[in-house]
């Protein structure tokens, strides 16, 4: 056994430090907010709550400790080892153009933002930071130019961050040059809309759709193909993983972990996703949403990603959120929300993008609500539960 510490993600410098000594056996690391980390502590984890107690030792097999930041489920923390965290590390580098420098735009306490500074440790490389504050476009390329160009550039963003770039480089030289000056642009977290990617390829920008989870030290499923040593299948037609990135477990949670994570008969570990999904004829993975966003609405199921995928092909809906709201006839029905002009979309042009999706009558949205802008959580993605509250 071996101590777990808390580390500020917001001190990079430090979190890379510690993260560096945790790949090389030493003390795990626990990557926190900065609001989060107790002063008082002496280097080992705080406890949050007398309910809740965090342990100050792990396994000696756990290097980081991540907690998830899911859009509907409760936090997980996902223990994970330096083999995983190396393994991913590595057959990133192996799908794109080697190893490189790395642009540090999401936080460190998230698994995208520790795989940065693990993928630089490794590369031997010192990631650039846009610093605290919000993240901007403009913060985004001035921090990008201090990357030179003396390696392959990288970097890993959120849909709504990538939106944000894309919408100030359609009118600013300077943000532009900073996106298209990427080796590739890692876009994971949540379905990238095709709207979106479409406007950023078109300035050049080298978009790598990702697919993973902090169970999988990071995206593990590059554009749909799984990255070397990583399998994928579909059983009862949920995606499942394997591979040497795969989590140790869930800390504290035994129950958990012995849910999630399985052994076949050829001993080979396994991780349900909790996600939809079917494979291609040649391999390609397609997800279609969350397991526990499918709503029976007429005695219909209704997979609302796919509803929301099919919405966001309607032009300027691509940031829409879909969620279900109570109906007397029909049980549950899809409601969007969104923001912007794109908003005032009418219930027939949404029908028209359902239907042309090869969805149900069912899956067609009986709501739009506009909004100033989409509750979020603190890694970027949208928050559904508060979205869900206001549209109901």
């Amino acid at each position: 056994m071996k101590p777990l510490r808390q580390v500020s993600a917001a001190d990079v410098a430090e979190l890379t430090e510690a993260l560096r000594g945790a790949l090389a056996g030493g003390d795990a690391v626990w990557p926190v907010p900065a609001e989060v980390t107790d002063s008082s502590a002496t280097g080992s984890a705080a406890t949050e709550s007398a309910a809740d107690p965090v342990p100050a030792i792990v396994a000696d097999d756990v290097a980081l400790v991540v907690e998830t930041s899911g859009s509907t489920d409760a936090p997980k923390r996902v223990m994970l080892s330096a083999e995983a965290l190396i393994a991913s590390a590595d057959a990133t580098a192996d799908r794109l153009d080697g190893p490189g420098r790395w642009l540090l735009a999401l936080p460190g306490h998230y698994i995208a933002g520790a795989q940065v500074l693990v993928r630089s440790i490794l590369a031997g490389t010192t990631p650039v930071s846009p610093g605290e504050g919000p993240f901007t476009p403009e913060r985004f390329a001035e921090a990008s130019a201090r990357l030179g160009a003396d390696a392959p550039r990288y970097t890993s963003l959120v849909p709504v961050q990538l939106a944000r770039i894309v919408d100030r480089a359609e009118r600013d030289a300077f943000v532009a040059a900073a996106l298209i000056g990427y080796d590739a642009v890692l876009v994971g977290g949540q379905a990238l809309a095709p709207e979106l990617a479409v406007r950023a390829e078109a300035l050049g920008a080298r978009i790598v759709r990702t697919y993973g989870s902090s169970e999988t030290a990071g995206g593990c499923v590059y554009d749909g193909r799984a990255l070397d040593g990583v399998s994928v299948r579909i059983a009862d037609g949920l995606v499942e993983l394997s591979g040497p990135m795969l989590a140790e477990g869930y800390l504290g949670d035994p129950e958990r972990t012995a849910a999630t994570f399985t052994t076949d008969a050829r001993g080979v570990r396994w991780y349900r996703t909790g996600d939809l999904g079917e494979l291609g004829p040649d391999g390609t993975l397609r997800v279609r949403g969350r397991a526990d966003d499918v709503i029976i609405s007429g005695g219909v199921k209704v997979v609302l990603g796919e509803v929301e995928r099919a919405i966001r092909t309607v032009p300027g809906l691509a940031d829409a959120v879909v969620v279900a709201v109570d109906d007397a006839e029909w049980g549950q029905r899809p409601a969007v929300a969104a923001t912007g002009a794109a908003a005032s979309a009418t219930l027939a042009e949404l029908a028209a993008a359902t239907d042309a999706a090869g969805l149900s009558p069912a899956a067609r949205p009986v709501r739009v609500l506009r909004l100033d802008a989409l509750p979020l959580l603190a890694s970027g993605k949208p928050d559904r539960r508060a979205v869900a509250a206001l549209v109901g």
